[in-house]
């Protein structure tokens, strides 16, 4: 489903470029769970980026479903964002003053309206969230807040979910449930995972474990 080959990123700061990922050959399959680890300043948020479409690689291929990302301009890996891949954040990156189902609702204001309500309740059913759906994020726990977050991600029913660090703001106990439900909606459903994470046990949590460090995998 995913296929990178020879990743390179720099980035120019002042006269120097700083070589961030230094070659990176990597496949996912569809509906796989799959862990990034990484110590801080590897690469493995930049590698993120590049996965979902957020930025480009300087070097190398990458193709999604067949399509080289690699050479999209920014309209089609909005494209890309907007109709395959979800995202989940350690932040939760909810807008405090309005509802839970109302954040849920955001990814489809500015594209398809169609059954809005309708779609956006069942993504917080797929979270065990529907009895909280009319509070604000500061009425909700870390844990539900977190659910809110993914059910966002999941509402344009996305083939990847990507999520960094998405228990890393958590409690043991919340970040158990947040886990199982990630797990229940790769199995039920076949959406492929990725997970960015310094938390060994989350990460082994999933099929495959990547570990990056100094812009290059070593395991």
């Amino acid at each position: 489903m995913l296929d990178l080959k020879n990743i390179k990123k720099n980035y120019r700061m002042g006269v120097i470029d700083v070589e961030v990922l230094r070659g990176i050959d990597l496949s996912f399959e569809s509906g796989e769970t799959v862990s990034i680890v990484g110590p801080s300043g590897s690469g493995k948020s930049t590698l993120m980026n590049i996965i979902g479409c957020l930025d480009v690689p300087t070097e190398g291929t990458y193709f999604l479903d067949g399509h080289n990302v690699a050479d999209m301009n920014e309209n089609q890996l909005a494209d890309i964002r907007n109709s395959k891949v979800g995202f989940v954040f350690q932040t939760y990156n909810l807008l405090p003053r309005i509802s839970a189902l109302s954040n849920v609702e955001l990814p489809l204001i500015y594209g398809d309206r169609k059954n809005l309500r309708e779609r956006s309740m069942l993504a917080l059913e797929k979270v065990g969230l529907t009895h909280r759906y009319a509070h604000k994020p500061t009425e909700l726990s870390g844990g539900e807040q977190q659910r809110v977050g993914i059910a966002r991600a999941l509402v344009k029913n996305p083939s990847i979910l990507l999520a960094d660090e998405p228990t890393g703001n958590l409690d043991s106990k919340s970040s158990k449930e947040i886990m199982d439900i990630i797990k229940n909606l790769n199995k039920e459903s076949g959406i492929t995972v990725i997970l960015v994470t310094h938390d060994l046990s989350v990460a082994k949590q999933a099929e495959r474990i990547v570990s990056i460090r100094d812009g290059k995998i070593v395991n």
